[in-house]
Order: C-alpha cells, then structure tokens, then sequence
C-alpha cells in the first residue's frame, strides 16, 4: 500500500506532492520531506526544527522548510507531510516492559487492571468460567488492592461460590504476586502445614490458614506451573497484539526483560515474515543460581552477540536480567528499615519480626553470576527496588569492574525506586569510569500503583522514591519505561508522572511522594528518547532526530513542551513513522487530502 493510501485513510496530516521537474536524478536526495512542524529533535542542544529530510528510512536533514526543501530539490515523486505546526519528537522508547507476556495477557487472560472492587473481578472471573469446560484454568491479571473499594487483596475465599471446579490464577499488577482459589491451592497441594518457601511468601489468615495470597517466584511456582503453557502462536500474536498498541502511542522501540526460548523463537519468526516493525532489545533470564546463569550464557552464545543486531537493529540480545529482591507493593523488597502497613505501622512476618523483605538470589551467589557474564561481556540488568538490595547491587557491579574492567557494558539498575547516598555516589562513578550503572526507572509506579506504593513505603522513605532530580543534578542518566504489564504501557503516562508525581487514588493524598523530586518535560522526554537509546545501545540510531539516525518520529495533537503538565497524559499520537515507513495514522483525523 501506497504512504498516500494509507494517509488517506486516517490523518490530520496534509499529504501532497511536489510539482513535477524536467529531469530525474539517478539518486535524489531525499524520498520523503516532514514541513510545517515543530519538531523537537532531542539533540545535544535541545533543538527546535521545522522539517527534515528522509532517505531510505534515515534522516538527512534537519531544518528550517527553507533548508529542507533545497536540500531536496524539485524532484518527482518525492513524499511530502505538511505538519501543520504539529509537534513531531523521536520515536518514544521504553527501557523496561514486558510486552510479549503482556500481550499474552491481554489477548488471553481476564481483564483486571480497571476493577475497581472485590466483587467486580469475582464477576469477570464467574463469566471467564461460563465460557470454559469444568478442570480448566482460568487466568488473569492486573488487580491491583489500591484500586479496590474494598483496600484489600482478593482471596480464594472469594472465589469458591463461583468456582469450585475450575482452577483460578489471577496476578497482581506488579507480577510479584497474585491469587489462587481453593482448587488451586488444592491441585499444588498448599495447606496450612506447607512452610514458606525460601525468598517467597504464603499470604495466611489469623489461623495460619493460606488466603490464596502467594508471594514471589517460590511460592507462585507450585500453581503456576501447573497453568498449561503459553504456544508458540499465541506468544506471537500477543506480539502482533501489542506492537500495534505501541505505533498507537508513538513508540518505536522496547527493551523486553526476562525472556526466554519461546519469546526469541516469536520474535525471530516474526522478523522473518517482515512482521517485525520495533526495536526489540531483550534481556535473558538468569535465574538465580549459577547454573541457571551457565545456561543463559549458552542461550545468549547461540544468538548474534552485540554489537551485531538482526534485521537492521530490529532485533537485539541486550543481555541477562537477575532478580535481587522483590516488590515494593508486595512488601518483599529487600530495604534497611522495616516495610509498612498503611503508611504507619510496621509489617511483621509471620514469625512476627519485623518485614525487611529478603533477596531473592542468596548474595553471595548473585556476585557470582554477575562476574560470570561480566566477564563474558554479557550486560546485567538486575532487578532491585529496595534500599539494601540497590546497594548490594551498585557494589557488586564496582567489584567486577575493578577486577576485570569492561567499560561499555553498560549494566543497569533496575526499578532502582529507592537508592541511598552510596548507591549515588557508586552509580555515578560507574557510569563516568565504566559506561555502567545506569538506573531503569518506572515514574509511572508513582502514579499507577502509587497508592500501595505510599502505605509500603510510607511518608518519610517516599519523599526519595524515584528521585529524577537528584539523578539529574547528580550527572547519573537514566531512561524510563513502564514495566508493562505493571503499569499502561503508553509512555506518555510516564512523562507526565515524571513531572506530576501524582498517584491514581490519592488514598494518601494524590502527592504523597512529594514535588522535590520532579523534572521538568524536557528532562522526561530525553530519558524516554535520548538516554532510553543508550540502554537499547542504538545511541547512534535512534532516540533523537538528526542526519544519519533513523526516522523512527512520532506526531503528536500538542506540543508536551508548551501545554500544561496536566495534558501530557491526554497527549493523542497522530502519526508514527519506524523506519520513515508510517506505521500508525490515527482513526481520529479528519481534513485527508492526498494531492497527485
């Protein structure tokens, strides 16, 4: 299909032709012209532009209309997009989100990121269980307590009127927990007498019985294992699914954390068929023993290493992720001070000591592995979100580098929620010594699951989380994502919390977290565009608008740099180019014109 046919069935945008010239050159310089727009190219120097120029999928000139236009000449056939003073930025990149299994979810499993009751996801489920035979599974996601009227969690209690004979697994939002009903608990033979498994949590009521609550990988594992397997064909389609969400909001390019065979295996397929149409960088994972991390090694030596990529940087082996420690909304995140209840009162364990959380890799282990793929050259992405777990994690990273130095690695911090001064202090020398140590934030955990986030938290530790302004006056780059499915994955969610730091109920007032922490919108579109390309290593290809780069842009109904922060969430994608190839043109334009 022609760009004109396919602008002409859905744009705000002018598409037209320039006038015919009296020869044709063997090579013109450009195949497609951007005029008219405010185009905000995200370059050293923050520039300003009015058009650019487009060859062969890459930028070759950046200016005013004026400049473009002779830069083009008057050439046949060459595609034009009159921008009508609308905001063009580079295509929007998202360092830490999981859309393959995101994708599953949405196209297979129940819906439970928008129930705002207890009684609202026992419903969904009941109607799930009239479409399937009795003994099946049924699954779902997104529930999310701080959501609920109720303010508590779902239980298998609440499930067993309406399903006694189909097992149900229902994960929280965050993935580091979730509910199973009584057959369930049942069918992986969990009962009172079962012992919390090592760095895992069984969720028990005052008599010890469990709730159907079950924290962490450990425990999760005996009901999830028994769910049958994703197919090869749905992990393509939830794919298919989700690249298509993500064109919709001007993203062109995701680092995909935790995989394994079967998310290579539909990715690969899909690049093949020519289906392919992001950046796809993926992080293995590693497990939490040196023999699972042996393995990942050899799974990564059996693909292109970087710097080679796979289909012009289409797709990407970035390197390994490890587990540190858990969640922030789980209370199993591994800190220095004791967790809380509703922002006052102290979590205690079942064993009744006060909850610190617990590494989910034994210390001295995750040293181990970290030096095994350091020393293979392999980067590291290691999950942390409490104080004590970021620490241990920057040390470590100092460790290998001074034992065996490998600058350009690049090895991150992810979530990092909660850094302390040492944790600063050691990410910033990282990154200026060693090219390591750069923090993968979520600012849409502030806003999305904000609420939990502010009772586990509490008032005191919250007014550090996600701190972009300290970072920033530090000289420590970080990118942002949304951890998809934890959070919606349009980024422009993100951007705005970057500024708002606003949370989705206020059940703690809507800013809990404070304002000191805030930056503005030119600071939060670079860590989604210029600095988010460092982590996916395409600095030199993508995250910013100039000669050379690729023409991933994304066209948007207002400028993010001018409207108040308020709007940035409500910002509408109009158009997204990978490529220089339009891959999304909204449904709700109007004013087509394609002129011949």
């Amino acid at each position: 299909m022609s760009l004109c046919h396919k602008l002409s069935l859905a744009s705000t945008l002018v598409v037209t032709l320039l006038p015919t010239a009296s020869f044709l050159p063997q090579s013109p310089s450009a195949d497609l012209l951007l005029l008219h727009g405010h185009i905000l190219t995200v370059d050293g120097k923050d520039s300003a532009a009015q058009a650019l120029a487009i060859r062969h999928g890459i930028i070759v000139k950046v200016g005013t209309d004026a400049e473009v236009l002779e830069f083009a000449g008057n050439v046949p056939g060459t595609r034009v997009l009159d921008l009508h003073g609308h905001t063009a930025t580079p295509g929007l990149i998202d360092t830490h989100a999981h859309i393959a299994d995101g994708g599953v979810e949405e196209l297979y499993g129940v819906k439970l990121s928008d129930a705002t009751s207890v009684a609202e996801i026992v419903a969904r489920v009941k109607a799930q269980i009239a479409l399937v035979k009795p003994g099946e599974w049924v699954t779902g996601s997104g529930w999310d307590e701080g959501k609920l009227a109720e303010h508590r969690y779902v239980t298998a209690a609440d499930f067993d009127a309406v399903a006694p004979n189909n097992p149900v697994w229902l994960i929280h939002t965050t993935g580091h927990y979730g509910v199973a009903n009584s057959l369930a608990l049942k069918l992986a033979h969990i009962t009172a007498a079962t012992a919390d498994p090592a760095a895992g949590t069984i969720d028990r009521d005052p008599r010890g019985n469990p709730t159907g609550v079950l924290k962490e990988k450990s425990a999760m594992e005996p009901v999830t294992s028994l769910i049958p397997p994703t197919t090869p064909e749905q992990m393509r389609q939830g794919i298919l699914y989700i690249q298509q969400l993500l064109h919709s909001e001007g993203m062109t390019a995701v680092k995909d954390p935790d995989i394994q065979q079967i998310h290579w295996d539909a990715y690969k397929s899909l690049l093949d068929q020519g289906l392919l149409k992001e950046h796809i960088c993926v992080l293995w994972h590693a497990g939490s023993t040196l023999e699972s991390a042996r393995k990942a090694l050899a799974e990564i030596n059996a693909v292109p290493r970087l710097p080679a990529t796979l289909g012009d940087d289409r797709l990407l082996s970035c390197g390994v992720k490890i587990f540190m420690d858990g969640s922030g909304g789980a209370r199993t995140g591994w800190v220095y001070d004791d967790w809380l209840r509703n922002a006052t009162t102290p979590d205690v364990t079942s064993s009744g000591v006060g909850n610190r959380g617990y590494p989910q890799v034994d210390p001295a282990v995750y040293q181990g592995m970290v030096r095994l793929f350091h020393q293979n050259g392999v980067p590291v992405g290691t999950h942390a979100v409490g104080d004590r777990a970021m620490d241990w994690v920057v040390d470590t990273y100092a460790l290998v580098e001074q034992e065996q130095p490998h600058p350009g690695l690049r090895h991150s911090i992810i979530h990092a929620n909660l850094p302390t001064v040492h944790a600063l202090d050691v990410m910033a020398t990282l990154q200026k010594k060693y090219d390591a140590g750069y923090p993968e934030m979520q600012p849409g955990f502030l806003w999305w699951i904000g609420d939990i986030y502010a009772a586990s938290y509490g008032p005191k530790r919250g007014q550090s989380l996600e701190p972009f302004k300290t970072l920033n006056s530090r000289g420590i780059l970080w990118s942002g994502g949304s951890d998809y499915f934890v959070t919606p994955v349009a980024a422009r969610y993100g951007l705005w919390a970057s500024a708002a730091r606003q949370t989705a109920k206020g059940t703690y007032g809507l800013r809990p977290f404070g304002m000191a922490e805030a930056v503005d919108m030119h600071t939060a579109l670079r860590s989604y565009t210029a600095w988010g390309s460092r982590q996916m290593f395409l600095e030199n290809k993508i995250g910013s608008l100039e000669v050379g780069k690729k023409a991933d842009i994304a066209i948007w109904d207002r400028d993010l740099y001018a409207v108040p922060t308020d709007q940035v969430k409500d910002l509408k994608c109009l158009m997204t180019l990978f490529d220089g190839e339009v891959v999304y043109a909204s449904p709700d334009s109007s004013a087509i014109t394609a002129v011949h």
